[in-house]
Order: C-alpha cells, then sequence, then structure tokens
C-alpha cells in the first residue's frame, strides 16, 4: 500500500470510516477544531456524517442509543476540558451497560499538557474506572493503529467504551501515512475466551436433564452476543421458563407460554415466586444485579447455578456457580445444544411440566394490571396502547417509573429495547433515541420520558429539529419525580421532599414548537388512541406530553433488603377461594395456595 503524507486529523477520520463509521455525534471546541476541519472534508465528499448535538452529553448517549439499535460501535467526539467532562455521565452509562463507543476527544498540545492550560482536564484519568480501555495519542503514526485497536477492544469479548485523547497539535502534525485495516491488529495480552469449557457444558447439560424447577435467567449478554434464536432453543428444547433482566429484555419473546417477563425489583410476580422456588437457574449473559437479586442470601437459596458470561470477573462475583463456564453466550449455547444433540435427550415434556403449570397459577393469580380510572388516564394504559400501535417500534426511555412500566408492559424484539440498566441515568432517553433513529432511519423509533427525566436533554429537539430525525417522544407526565416520590411515601412518611416537579414545569407544548417540533397534549382516554395514531403518522419529530394520574405507583415492588418474594403491592389474588387446599401464613395470617413455599405477603417461609 502507498504510503500518503497527511496529518494527524486525516489519519483519524480515514481510519473511522475504513472501520465502517458513517455516523458522528459530537460537539466542536478549540482542541478538537483540526478534527473537525478534517470531517468537514469527509463531510462535503460524502464519505461520513457528522450529527451535531446542543450538549456533549447528548452525544455520547446518541452514539450509546445507535451501538445498541444495532450492535455496531457508536462514535461521538467533543473538545477538551469541559467538552470532554460533559461526556463523562454518558461514557459511564455505556461501561455499566457493555455498550461498544469509542469516544474521540481532544486536548490541549502536547508541550501544554499538565500546566493547567486553558480548558484542559486529564480526561484520560477522570474516565479510568468507567472505560474497557483508554489512549492518549502522542504521535501522529500511532493514530491508525490506536483506532484499529480501539473498535476491536470496544466491539469483541464484554464490549465497552474505549477512549481516544488527541491533543491538539498531533491533529495538525502532518507523518508518512499508512492505514491499518479493521481486523488486522493483534493484542497478545487481550484475548477474550469465545469457548466455553466442554467439560463444564457436560456438567451443565447434566444439570439441565435433572432440573424438575429450572430457570433461565438472560441478561444483556444474550443480546450483545446475538443469542436469540439459541436461547430460544434451548428453553423449548428443554421446557424451561424464561425470564429477563432490564438489559435483557428483547431476548425472549414476552409472547412466547414460556416467558414470565422481567425479574428483580419491579419484576412479574411470577418470575421473583419463580427465582425464589427454582432448583436450578441458569443465568446467561447475566450478572446478578443487587435489583435483580434483592436479599442476596434468599436470591433462587435452594437452587444449583450455571453461570455462562464472557466475563470471567462476572462469574462468582456476587453468587457462586454450581457450574461457572465462561466464554461467548451465543458460542456457549450452540455447543451446548449440539452436544446435547450428540448425546440424545432423556428430557420428557412432563419433567417442568407441574412446574410450568405452577407459574401458570402464579401468573393468573397475580398479573399485572392495568388501572383505569374514571377521570384520569393511567401511565400503563398510555404504555399498553403505544405497544398495540406500534408493537414493532425501537423503544428507548428514560428513569423512573415509566421506564419500568414500559419494562413491563411493552413487548420489545431483540436490540428494540434501549434504556440506561446499570447507571439508571435520567436524560438517557431522548439523545439514544435519535441515535437510534440515525441508526435505524426506516424504522419507528419511539421515547417514553417522564417530565422529570425529559428536562434533563430537553435541548436536543433542536438536534432532532435540525437534522429532521423523525424520533417520537411521550413524556408520562405526572408532575413528579415520580419514583422518588413513591419511595418517599413508602418508606420516608410521605415526606416529599424536592420531589414535586410542578412548579416551573414548562409547557410542553410551546417548548416544542419553539424548537420547530410538533407538540401534543393529551389529558383524556378519548383523546388518547386517535393522538398516538396522529403521532406516528406525523413526518418529523413529535413530542406529545401525556397528563396521567398523578399518585399511580408502580408495583410490584421488592423493598430495600428483602427477598424477591417479598413484593408488596401485588394485585388480589384472583380465583384463590376456588383452590381446593388452603394454608394460613404464621407471620400475616393471609392465605396462599398448598403449593407455596413462601408468602406472597410478607415472604414467610410456610
Amino acid at each position: 500500500m502507498a504510503v500518503k503524507r497527511v496529518k494527524g486529523s486525516f489519519a483519524l477520520i480515514d481510519s473511522l470510516v475504513r472501520h465502517g463509521v458513517t455516523d458522528i455525534f459530537g460537539y466542536p471546541g478549540g482542541a478538537i477544531l483540526p478534527i473537525y476541519d478534517e470531517l468537514y472534508r469527509f463531510e462535503a465528499a460524502g464519505k461520513v456524517r457528522h450529527i451535531l448535538v446542543r450538549h456533549e452529553q447528548g452525544a455520547a448517549h446518541a452514539a450509546d442509543g445507535y451501538a445498541r439499535a444495532t450492535g455496531k460501535v457508536g462514535v461521538c467526539f467533543a473538545t477538551s476540558g469541559p467538552g470532554a467532562t460533559n461526556l463523562v455521565t454518558g461514557i459511564a452509562t455505556a461501561h455499566m451497560d457493555s455498550i461498544p463507543m469509542v469516544i474521540v476527544t481532544g486536548q490541549v498540545p502536547r508541550h501544554a499538557i499538565g500546566s493547567d492550560a486553558f480548558q484542559e482536564t486529564d480526561i484520560y484519568g477522570i474516565t479510568l474506572p468507567i472505560v474497557k480501555h483508554s489512549y492518549v495519542v502522542r504521535d501522529p503514526r500511532d493514530m491508525a493503529r490506536i483506532v484499529a485497536e480501539a473498535f476491536y477492544i470496544a466491539s469483541t469479548g464484554r464490549p465497552g467504551p474505549v477512549l481516544i485523547d488527541v491533543p491538539k497539535d498531533v491533529g495538525v502534525e502532518e507523518f508518512d501515512y499508512l492505514p491499518v485495516e479493521p481486523g488486522s491488529v493483534r493484542l497478545p495480552g487481550y484475548r477474550p475466551t469465545l469457548k466455553g469449557n466442554p467439560r463444564q457444558i457436560g456438567q451443565a447439560l447434566k444439570l439441565i436433564r435433572k432440573a424438575e424447577r429450572p430457570l433461565l435467567y438472560v441478561g444483556g449478554g444474550a443480546i450483545a452476543a446475538n443469542a436469540h434464536a439459541e436461547v430460544k432453543e434451548l428453553a423449548e428444547r428443554f421446557h424451561l421458563p424464561v425470564t429477563t433482566t432490564l438489559m435483557g429484555i428483547g431476548a425472549f419473546d414476552e409472547h412466547h407460554p414460556l416467558s414470565v417477563g422481567m425479574l428483580g425489583m419491579h419484576g412479574t410476580a411470577y418470575a421473583n415466586f419463580s427465582v425464589t422456588e427454582c432448583d436450578l437457574l441458569i443465568a446467561v449473559g447475566a450478572r446478578f444485579d443487587d435489583r435483580v437479586t434483592g436479599k442476596l442470601d434468599e436470591f433462587a437459596a435452594r437452587a444449583k447455578v450455571i453461570h455462562i458470561d464472557i466475563d470471567p470477573a462476572e462469574v462468582a462475583k456476587v453468587r457462586m456457580p454450581d457450574v461457572p463456564i465462561v466464554g461467548d453466550v451465543r458460542q456457549v449455547l450452540i455447543d451446548l445444544l449440539n452436544r446435547s444433540t450428540e448425546e440424545g435427550d432423556p428430557v420428557s415434556p412432563g419433567q417442568t411440566q407441574n412446574w410450568l403449570e405452577r407459574i401458570d397459577r402464579w401468573r393468573e393469580d397475580y398479573p399485572l394490571e392495568v388501572p383505569h380510572y374514571p377521570d384520569k388516564l393511567s401511565p400503563q394504559e398510555v404504555i399498553v396502547e403505544v405497544s398495540r400501535q406500534a408493537p414493532d417500534a425501537y423503544y428507548t426511555t428514560d428513569v423512573g417509573q415509566h421506564q419500568m412500566w414500559a419494562a413491563q408492559f411493552l413487548k420489545n424484539g431483540p436490540r428494540r429495547w434501549i434504556s440506561s440498566a446499570g447507571l439508571g441515568t435520567m436524560g438517557f432517553g431522548l439523545p439514544a433515541a435519535m441515535g437510534a433513529k440515525v441508526a435505524v432511519p426506516h424504522e419507528q423509533v419511539i421515547c417514553i420520558s417522564g417530565d422529570s427525566s425529559f428536562q434533563m436533554n430537553l435541548q436536543e429537539l433542536a438536534t432532532l429539529a435540525q437534522h429532521r430525525i423523525n424520533v417520537k417522544t411521550m413524556i408520562i407526565n405526572n408532575g413528579w419525580q415520580g419514583m422518588v416520590r413513591q419511595w418517599q411515601e413508602a418508606f420516608y412518611d410521605e415526606r416529599y421532599s424536592s420531589s414535586n416537579m410542578e412548579v416551573g414545569m414548562p409547557d410542553f407544548v410551546k417548548l416544542a414548537e419553539a424548537f420547530g417540533v410538533k407538540g401534543m397534549r393529551v389529558e383524556s382516554r378519548d383523546e388518547l388512541s386517535s393522538a398516538i395514531a396522529q403521532m406516528l403518522a406525523h413526518d418529523g419529530p413529535v413530542l406529545m406530553d401525556v397528563r396521567v394520574n398523578r399518585h399511580e405507583n408502580c408495583y410490584p415492588m421488592v423493598p430495600n433488603g428483602h427477598s424477591n418474594a417479598q413484593m408488596i403491592g401485588l394485585p388480589e389474588r384472583k380465583k384463590l377461594e376456588k383452590a381446593t387446599e388452603l394454608i394460613y401464613c404464621s407471620n400475616c395470617n393471609v392465605k396462599n395456595v398448598a403449593s407455596n413455599r413462601f408468602c406472597p405477603d410478607c415472604g414467610t417461609k410456610l
């Protein structure tokens, strides 16, 4: 390949384009101007598109949403100092949820580093705990190699964000450029384990074949590995009920009869009872997060555990498995299924039949309920209606009650659920939807937000308007920081300290129109269906303000320090009186069906 004399900024943009980058989200500034000057030429040539955000945090979340929707590496730019530090929340969000991103920041010239120069911050040091890897480009001749390594590291093994910090003078220095093509880098110290240990896979099969009350517990690792088909085949072959984490939503079809929905703090009652009562827990790409486990020593306390994960640091970090398998989730499941086929399956459909029937009784007795009030909308019915009209859309959320209702009632396909799980970042939804829509321009993209979360990055309405990014945003507006209010009601004797958002709340319709975005307001049930249809049909971005019951709480809920069986807010059990055998809880005297081992009202062992 011929050597070409170029500047460091050319090497950066050219390397990004060679790695398949078509869209970059960012905001310029002094230290990164040499890179933006080169970006101008590449844009003019039609090789890449830059989406100008209104705040650098929006750039990070947009790159994150782009990556979640596609599985590709998302890319964002920011300048040095405050530009770089404004990315930090977005980087931490991606890190917690294992999202592949490459973040490029400008930096003061090499000779000024460490001198407290104007707009200098040590973004390399600041972000060390929240990235998978970091680089400071000290020599432009390293640029192509660094970009190639960054993409390889971000997208392989357990995905994550990688930072490239580029001093200003590196961007303008000329050198003899030799491109580094994707896939050509070799990092001897970085070799993710992809194949699971055959002996461990054999041990896992033995446990699965013996289990009478198994549960398949699926996390975000199954999404990252594109293991949806293998999860389905495993569940169907061994008649396994399937529960997902917040990150795992979409990895298994929730319309499937084996699905028990999401588990954890606001999971379904039947998922939480299932994990409490199971005798085998098969964790696939999940990390035993505290919002899932509740009181850890009572989480699947009587179950043997198989843990499949690509990151060895996650195995036995929280729960010691009986069979640990380190490897790529999809590859491990393929090997397990192939071995099962080779050895033959002695498992009969009847082996888990009693268990599945028991789960079905829980499903019938403790359903997710959609309240209907005579004079006001419930948040749940709003989400159910938009899901009915746009069942195949990509959905992003912000964080809070609306996020949990969306998780409970939307039935998402693979990669069509995009939500900040580990960090719980308010302000994520709108810019993430922006990134997702850029990634999948011909798909419907809907952001479910709350009135508090939305105000954290509302400036990105300008980005939607400028670039005609056709995102539909629905604000589930109850005038509160809803989840904060719910906790204050339940655990702080109704002392609503700084959680009411009514005073100072903008007129969201006028706000949208000020940015050149269509604004809508819905206040009654009679308006809801037609308004959603109008929103979805509009050719352009829409902001819909939906006024809902101000005092609705999100249930079921597992309080802190309690087991998953100790949920509050459960619906009245249906058909309980028809049960042939009832037993009374020794602690709270509530009637239970005889098949229960734990009282669902107080969690006491029966």
